[in-house]
């Protein structure tokens, strides 16, 4: 599983992806900054759900988890990993857990750095701790999802997107019964139950946990059947 492992972090830390992904999830603490030092008070709930929950965490995990093994199926480097006597659900396993893992270390110090700027002086902790946790676990939910999708289809990154843009974005606030069908209601049920003070109605957190755990095996499990029926071709 280490090797794994080591394999996937350096594919995923390329010199201009890294960079990305930093200057990404670094921007809610950048406008965090910039709001203090106007003198600005707002809302540090409102700001970490509009652009973390909304933004920078689907973003951060899309990428992560598209990149994790589609771009090996893609430009055929996958094909010296397959033919290794490794069990297949060892490399979705692998693969995931470097997504999800990686995820949860952009996310979650933004989290943190964002809420300590505009959080409220009487209580601080509150917020930081509930939107932590909740995008520790939603955001390893959209790594691991994104990354089953990249396993089944060459466009997963748009089809991610569309995903969150406009699923999430759109349609979700507008069809009530279909909350629990997004990763992003799922995570904002998990910080509502932690005591954040999430605007709106949120899915109840039974539910809301239930349905990332969903994703998070759900997508193990389709990741790993689909890789153990990848076949290689002679011409490979």
């Amino acid at each position: 599983m280490a090797p794994l492992i080591e394999v996937t972090l350096r594919g995923l830390l390329g010199r201009r992806r890294t960079l990305l992904l930093v200057l990404l999830a670094g921007l809610p603490v950048l406008i965090a900054l910039l709001i203090r030092i106007s003198g600005g008070r707002p809302d540090a709930d409102r700001v970490l759900d509009t652009l973390v929950v909304r933004t920078v965490m689907p973003l951060v995990a899309l990428i992560l988890g598209t990149a994790a093994i589609g771009s090996e199926i893609e430009d055929g480097t996958a094909v010296y990993l397959m033919v290794k006597p490794i069990p297949r659900w060892r490399i979705a396993l692998a693969k995931g857990l470097v997504a999800a893992g990686l995820t949860a270390a952009l996310v979650v110090p933004a989290v943190v750095l964002t809420g300590f700027l505009l959080g409220d002086r009487t209580d601080p902790i509150t917020p930081i701790v509930g939107f932590a946790v909740a995008c520790l676990v939603g955001g390893s939910a959209y790594a691991v999802a994104f990354m089953a999708l990249s396993v089944f289809t060459s466009r997963a990154l748009l089809l991610g997107l569309a995903y969150t843009l406009i699923w999430e974005g759109v349609l979700s606030g507008l069809l009530e019964g279909t909350k629990f069908l997004s990763i992003r209601q799922a995570t904002l049920g998990v910080a509502d139950a932690l005591g954040v003070d999430v605007p709106g109605d949120q899915l109840v957190p039974a539910v809301s946990v239930a349905v990332l755990v969903v994703v998070l095996v759900g997508g193990f499990l389709l990741a790993s059947w689909k890789l153990a029926r990848f076949e290689i071709r002679g011409g490979d």
